[in-house]
């Protein structure tokens, strides 16, 4: 079955307003056995009835979103009526609800949204208990071919997703299957050229029904296995990790700071971080998981070399010597968090975030990071995208996966510095 999502609205394509449908209804249509095929974009007005019209020549079910208010550049209600030649009637009901809905704020509406009680013929009105458009669902049963499905739906998540729940999802189960089974292995310190190359011909070669795709993100790459049966999705994954070993941080929907914390939760062990060229960034993302509190004592932001010295410690003169980007300062300053915090573990992080080139000697994306424990002390030298948000997210994730390895490491065990 043939599914296509068409998004309307031209604050989507202005970048004034961000696009999540396709991510939340894509996740509930593979719950149905079911995925979306295409995903269309278009602004307000005639687009929308040639994007519509093609949408109808392919897809067995059409969602579409947007386009229902009351006001002059709400024309979705009014192009599929006139594509699937169905005459529009006003429903007083739908009048009624809305003038319900204004009365309950002490408001009165105005003559505008009667046009959100126009229904096209034949047409089922799905309440919107959370706005004043209601949504509606046509079948199309002219031509040979199956019948088609067409779901209008307001823009607002607010209101798209509790309709979309009750009212539209029950039907989409009806027309689906099983679910299809998706397994995402999360893996970071491979490229994703590296990644395809070690595992795709093996999986290829033991599992040819599996789907294999790839999503590349600063520092990770997830894999991604698709397949109607979930007992060969889950042994297809399984036989991918043990051949990546620890490169695979989390499967579903985990990031690498949840792991973390799960991890220093379980282990008692507090962490710190020491920063410069991140800035925070590795504590922001700690600090974003929910019971953060009981394991993450604080960070140390040092972006000057005076803060590095007056905070952490740092001779001024190893500053000197070395330079604020050096495995030198990098490792005083991760020593400096974990005696002035009393942490299990500290991180600490120096680089050149770009987008200067810097030297050849430090060009930008160039960091180093360290970590101090009771058990060892570790300086890494990675380089990163010179692009400066790239390069904060990029060292960041790294920071956090030199502390997932140090948290899963069994005592007395040293990790290779380099």
């Amino acid at each position: 079955m043939i599914v296509e999502l068409l998004n309307t609205g031209s604050e989507l394509l202005l970048g004034q307003t961000l696009n999540t449908h396709a991510r939340y209804l894509g996740r509930r249509l593979v719950e149905c056995g079911l995925r979306i095929s295409r995903q269309t974009t278009v602004p307000d007005g005639p687009e929308i009835q040639i994007a519509l019209a093609e949408a109808l020549a392919r897809a067995h079910v059409i969602i579409v979103t947007g386009g229902l208010g009351p006001t002059s550049d709400d024309v979705t209600r009014d192009i599929a009526a006139g594509l699937l030649e169905r005459k529009l009637h006003y429903d007083p009901a739908i009048f009624e609800r809305i003038q319900e809905r204004f009365a309950r704020r002490g408001l009165t509406p105005p003559e505008s949204v009667r046009a959100q009680a126009m229904v096209p013929a034949g047409a089922e009105v799905l309440t919107n208990d959370h706005g004043t458009a209601p949504g509606l669902y046509l079948q199309d049963s002219r031509g040979t071919g199956p019948s088609r499905h067409v779901f209008l739906l307001p823009g607002p998540p607010r209101e798209l997703i509790p309709m979309f729940e009750a009212l539209v999802l029950p039907r989409l189960k009806a027309m689906g299957g099983p679910p299809i089974a998706v397994r995402i292995l999360r893996t970071i310190g491979i490229p994703e050229s590296h990644l395809q190359e070690r595992v795709e011909a093996p999986l290829r070669a033991r599992f040819p029904e599996v789907e294999i795709g790839y999503c590349a993100r600063p520092g990770e790459v997830d894999l991604r296995l698709i397949g109607a049966s979930a007992d060969t999705i889950q042994r297809a994954a399984a036989f991918a990790a043990a051949d990546l070993g620890d490169a695979v941080y989390a499967t579903g929907d985990e990031n690498l700071e949840d792991i973390v914390v799960r991890l220093a939760t379980a282990a008692g062990a507090h962490l710190a971080t020491a920063e410069s060229c991140t800035g925070g960034h590795v504590a922001d993302k700690i600090t974003s998981v929910p019971g953060a509190s009981a394991i993450f004592l604080g960070a140390t932001i040092v972006y000057s070399n005076q803060e590095k010295t007056r905070q952490l410690g740092v001779p001024a003169e190893l500053i000197a010597r070395h330079g604020a980007v050096s495995k030198e300062v990098a490792a005083a300053m991760a020593a400096g968090c974990f005696e002035r915090t009393g942490a299990d573990h500290a991180i600490a992080l120096t680089g050149v975030a770009g987008p200067d080139p810097g030297t050849p000697e430090k060009p930008a994306g160039l960091c180093f990071i360290a970590h101090r424990s009771m058990r060892d002390a570790s300086v890494k030298r990675h380089m990163f995208p010179p692009d400066r948000p790239a390069f904060k997210d990029a060292a960041a994730q790294a920071a956090l996966d030199i502390l997932r390895r140090r948290l899963i490491l069994p005592p007395g065990i040293k990790e290779k510095s380099c």
